[in-house]
This record gives structure tokens, sequence and C-alpha cells, in this order.
């Protein structure tokens, strides 16, 4: 494994072990109640044609109150392992992508470790907003391809409705719930994981952020009063960050791998709107029928998107062995990641 650092491409990880590190599973969970667009109007000062228009968006999955993280991520992760054929004993390790764990603390893959019965593994949670799936892929691949560990179970799950402020048209009508999970383990060298490009600017911190809950802010009634644990973001300045990072981090991924965007047969990005996914497809030059959207479906599920993305296409029939997939996520910190990945499974 290579590591690289320059000021464009903070880290990028390039296979070269006899190893490499390939998904074998894949599983994914959405909440029953849809939420459309018509339904949110109701809520607050808005309209189906205007949310299509600026987001692709028409309805979103949303948690109940009962409902946490874990229970969507559980869920998800049961399916993927069956879809692996893999018993969660035989997992070395869990990680969970999340900004809305159960708890400020312990880990929330330490929930679903325990409920799996995965006695064997280590578990952590991985802090990297809607970008968290691809960089926790990254991380898994990493572990694999040293020979350190060969069963990883990377989960993606937020619940961000449940940290939405149902009076700002400007976030509320953009995020939706879910969970999805990859199984990931060794396989061929020229197969599986190629590589990996992540990056963050934190000079971004206050472009999409939550203020208040942790400990530099912490929850107070003045907090509360002042909506500041509930999501901030501002809308231009993420449309323009996330317009520019996308097709740049992957023709950076797809140069480290010895590809060009000619080579993709499916582009899965980070379903946060879908004009972004659009025209970032089209800076690219890949044809809309390579790429993979459900944006309208879900909504932006943050750190969920990806691997639920990855799980509707492999059910669609749209993952062929060898084919070449990128994934791509971008969002809080600011933070971005892509994944170049010939798939491995047949």
């Amino acid at each position: 494994m290579t590591v690289t650092s320059d000021p464009r491409n903070p880290v990028s990880l390039t296979m070269h072990n006899s190893v490499n590190a390939g998904i074998v599973g894949l599983g994914m969970c959405v909440p029953e109640k849809v939420l459309t667009n018509d339904e949110l109007s109701q809520i607050v000062d808005t309209n189906d044609e205007w949310i299509v228009s600026r987001t692709g968006i028409r309805e979103r999955r949303v948690t109940d109150t009962a409902t946490a993280s874990s229970d969507l991520a559980l869920v998800a992760a049961r399916q993927a392992l069956d879809d692996a054929g893999i018993d969660p004993m035989d997992l070395d390790l869990v990680i969970c992508a999340t900004a809305t764990g159960d708890y400020v603390w312990p880990a929330t893959a330490c929930i679903i470790q325990d409920k799996l019965g995965a006695r064997r593994a280590g578990a952590f949670d991985l802090s990297a907003a809607c970008s968290g799936f691809c960089y926790g892929m990254a991380t898994a691949a990493g572990f694999i391809q040293t020979g350190a560990m060969k069963n990883i179970l990377v989960v993606g799950v937020d619940t961000l409705t449940k940290q939405l402020d149902w009076t700002d048209r400007s976030t509320c009508i953009l995020f939706g719930d879910g969970a999805g999970a990859a199984v990931m383990t060794a396989c061929d060298a020229h197969e599986g994981l190629l590589t990996s490009v992540l990056g963050a600017d934190g000079r971004g911190l206050e472009s999409v952020w939550m203020p208040a809950g942790g400990v530099r802010t912490p929850i107070t009634q003045e907090a509360i009063d002042n909506r500041l644990n509930c999501i901030k973001m501002k809308g231009a300045e993420v449309y323009k960050f996330a317009s520019r990072i996308i097709p740049d981090v992957i023709e950076q991924a797809l140069a480290k791998a010895g590809l060009t965007a000619a080579d993709i047969d499916l582009l899965v990005m980070h379903q946060a709107n879908l004009r972004i996914i659009n025209a970032a497809a089209e800076r690219l030059g890949v044809a809309q029928e390579k790429v993979f959207v459900n944006v309208h479906r879900y909504g932006n599920t943050s750190a969920a998107s990806v691997p639920i993305a990855l799980t509707e296409a492999m059910r669609e029939g749209r993952l062929n062995r060898g084919d070449i997939v990128a994934t791509v996520g971008f969002g809080a910190g600011l933070t971005w990641g892509a994944n170049i990945i010939r798939w491995n499974r047949g």
C-alpha cells in the first residue's frame, strides 16, 4: 500500500499488495414512514415543485421516536452478513460511520457488535459525516491489506431527521434516515478496492454543522431555544464545494488506479442533490445510464447514502464482476472521499 500526500490531494491510498480488499456482502434499511414533499408542505413553507426543482428529492424516510441509528444499522448489517455468507463470529472489526450515534459515547459500533453477537470483533465509530462510508471502506481495506484482519463490517447510518429544525426549509427538506452496510474481506490483488482518496478542509467547519451538543458548546436551554442543537447549513457554499470537489476527487482516484472516467461502469455518488450529481457526471463525461440515482426516494441519508445506493444497484443487477465502480462522498468537516473498486462478485 502506498500513501502519498500533496496540497490538492491530502491522502491517497493505492493498493499494491498481493491481497486486496473487496465487498462480498451488502445490505440496507430505511424506516417505513415516508414523508413526501406534499406532506412536508403542511409543516413548513414549501411545495413539491420548489423542492424537486432545486434538489430532485420527492420523498424521504423518517424514523419514529423509538428508533435509533443502531436499530437501522443492525438490520442492514444482518442483511450484509447473510449476503456474504459470513457468520458474525468471523468478523474481526465493526466500523460504524455515523454523525448521529445512539449516544455521545460509547460508540454505536459497540452496540451493533453486541447485538450481532460478533464477540471476536473490535468496534469503533468513524466521524466524517456524509463522507463516512467512503472513509470507512478505505480504513477497512487498509487493515485487510496489511493482513491484520480478514473480515470487516462497514456500516454507514444516520438519522439526521432527529437533528432537524422543522421550521427551516433550507435544511428540513433535504435529509432522510437510513442505513447501509458492506462486508469486506480479502480478495485477489487485481480486484476489490483499487485506490482511495480522502480529503478535508476544516476551514469549512461552519458550512454545515450542529453547533451545540459537544463539550465546547453543551446542550443548554438557551442552546435549545436558539435551535443550536439542530443542523445549520450554508447551502450555497456547500453546493459550490460539492460541485468542485466531486469530479476532482474522482479524477484523482482514477489516476491513482491508472484509469480514466471512460473506464467507469457505474458511478455511485453521495445522494445529496440531483443537480450536483448531474453536473459532476457531465463534467466527468460519464453517461447518465452509468450514474446511479435514488435521491428522489430517500433524500440525503448522509453516511448511509453510498451503501444504500450500492445495495440497490446490486439488487437491480447493475453490478457485474470486473466492473469499475467509483464511489464518492462529501460533507461536513468539510470532508470528501472517493473509492475506485473493481467489482469482485460474480
